[in-house]
């Protein structure tokens, strides 16, 4: 599986994007000059769109994270290509991704940093809003990336996302709209368990109890419910939290932070549909359904546990089945298992979160103010946001033929429909010095992501019909229950703070995470009472400030809707 992340294509307008069809009006009006002298010299320029962006070379300095698998950024073949088709060579500083951060910082406190950071940027708030390091980018990018301002006039909400606490933009990000990834809190369940249970797949909580209770008495040594702490969708009270109100998601919200069908921010954890849900864990975990160490193990230990000699586990939560079992290594145990719908809870409600926000990855590219060309800079990335960009600096230039197929005739992409493209130099994690694979800015729309040409006839259970299975489970089994209008939603990853903000709620919200986690694990093990002791429970958050930190989040939420 590649690149499952993630980030959001829809959004609210703010009032200051009301201004953008003004900008773009200006920007047709600039597309049209045939030449411009750059402002910070005498570099000649060819008009927007056209290549090479600059008459003469033009050598910069760029801070990129190195990878694994691309051998040199500095004499790559997609790196020579991108040179010669726009004149712009750059002069790389590299680190792996482990210690980028510390190179970063590195970098700017010594005033000798590059006049651009690609893929791992520096701290925006800080090097931006208040150091001034880095430039406002809002009013450049509609003049100089073409393609990249079309596909934010398609989605204005992602362009409001990007605007900072002082209403600037300082960088262009990068996007990677994952369909499977927007409900990556999946839970997977043994079929042929199911068959010998015979009753059927369960649809509400009371028929997930009856199932377990039922799996635990043919196979007393099973584990019924199981996941991991810090997996990728394998926290399995999240997928099961959302038979009672939408689930946040834990890795990117420990406090449970939600906005509320009025627009108040939340916190999903001292809800009256959070209480309910805790005493539905509890009868799971008193009649043996819930594996402990489901609260406390990691990755590795869930593949293996899932793996053991007779499929002992009946549910495991994860974003993809293939995290847990190859399905070269152990195919007949791969073929038992698919997504389970969310189990609709007593009062009906029955989500599975839709991650709408985490196909934006922010913050991708950044000019500091060391760069004497930021439009050059622009111009050059712009490249990336084509679909031939994107094929080009992940499978190569294709100058001789044979990296990808643009349009393939006859055959069809993962979604049914004509297919744009099909990859002939697949993907590798073997080192290699033709393309940038990961490294470069994504834009992997769904309509690329999609459009790749796939075997219809795929079979969805070999190790190479992993993106079809995980398109179909999403599509049947997880998309059809995405919350509605009406429904607490999910709010971005990250909210835009100002650095006082930042700073006061910074101690709260690990002393609120740490709370809400230990209380969750304590209330469903029963080392809590759920009937005499929720309101002490509930009294907790004043004394840790949950409504000072609430005030925090509702001002950044404000903000972010224009108000």
């Amino acid at each position: 599986m590649k690149k499952t992340g993630s980030e959001g294509k829809k959004g609210t307008i703010t009032a200051g994007v009301m201004v953008l069809a003004a900008v773009l009006a200006a920007a047709v009006l600039f597309v049209g000059c045939e030449k411009k002298k750059a402002a910070g010299g005498d570099i000649e320029f060819s008009a927007v769109g056209e290549y090479p962006v600059t008459k003469t070379k033009l050598s910069m300095t760029m801070f990129a994270m190195s990878a694994p698998n691309v051998i040199d950024m500095q004499t790559n073949d997609f790196t020579k290509y991108l040179e010669d088709k726009t004149n712009i060579h750059w002069d790389f500083v590299t680190a792996p991704n482990e210690s980028s951060t510390e190179k970063i910082n590195l970098l700017l406190s010594s005033n000798d940093y590059p006049d651009a950071f690609m893929f791992n940027t520096p701290n925006v708030s800080t090097y931006g809003m208040k150091e001034h390091i880095l430039i406002p980018l809002e009013d450049l990018i509609p003049q100089y990336m073409p393609n990249y301002w079309a596909f934010m006039q398609a989605n204005p909400g992602l362009w409001a996302q990007q605007r900072q606490a002082d209403g600037h933009i300082y960088a262009v990000a990068s996007f990677n709209e994952c369909y499977h990834c927007l409900f990556f809190n999946k839970m997977w369940v043994n079929t042929e368990w199911l068959d010998k249970i015979g009753l059927g797949w369960p649809q509400t909580t009371e028929e997930l109890k009856a199932v377990c209770k039922k799996f635990l008495e043919l196979n007393p040594n099973g584990i019924a419910i199981t996941g991991s702490t810090t997996g990728w969708g394998e926290q399995f009270t999240d997928f099961l939290l959302g038979s009672f109100i939408t689930n946040p998601g834990s890795r990117s919200f420990r406090d449970k932070l939600l906005v509320s069908p009025s627009g108040q921010i939340v916190t999903a954890a001292n809800q009256k549909e959070y209480r309910e849900f805790l005493r539905f864990m509890n009868d799971l975990y008193k009649m043996g359904a819930i594996y402990d160490g489901g609260f406390t193990q990691n990755p590795d230990q869930l593949r293996a546990l899932v793996n053991q000699p007779g499929a002992p586990v009946l549910f495991f939560a994860s974003g993809a089945n293939v995290n847990q079992i190859d399905a070269d290594v152990n195919p007949d145990l791969y073929r038992q298992y698919r997504v389970t719908p969310p189990f609709a809870g007593p009062d009906g409600t029955r989500i599975a979160t839709e991650f709408k926000y985490n196909d934006l990855q922010e913050n991708k590219l950044v000019i500091t103010d060391k760069a004497k060309y930021p439009e050059a800079i622009l111009r050059w990335a712009d490249h990336f946001y084509t679909l031939q960009g994107y094929l080009e600096y992940q499978y190569g230039a294709n100058l001789d033929g044979k990296d990808f197929v643009l349009n393939p005739s006859g055959e069809a992409g993962l979604n049914g429909r004509p297919a744009l493209f099909r990859v002939i130099n697949q993907y590798t994690a073997e080192p290699q010095n033709h393309d940038w694979q990961d490294v470069g800015l994504i834009y992997a729309t769904a309509d690329i992501r999609l459009g790749e040409s796939t075997d219809q006839d795929i079979d969805i259970f070999s190790s190479a019909g992993l993106e079809k299975l995980l398109y179909v489970e999403t599509a049947e089994k997880c998309e059809p229950y995405a919350q509605k209008p009406g429904q607490f939603d999910v709010i971005p990853n990250r909210l835009k703070l100002t650095a006082d903000e930042a700073n006061s709620v910074a101690t709260v919200a690990v002393e609120l995470a740490k709370y809400i986690d230990e209380n969750t694990v304590a209330f469903i093990q029963g080392r809590r009472n759920i009937d005499t002791e929720w309101d002490a429970y509930l009294a907790g958050f004043d004394r840790i400030g949950l409504p000072d930190y609430l005030k925090v989040f509702q001002a950044a939420w404000d903000r972010s809707q224009g108000k």
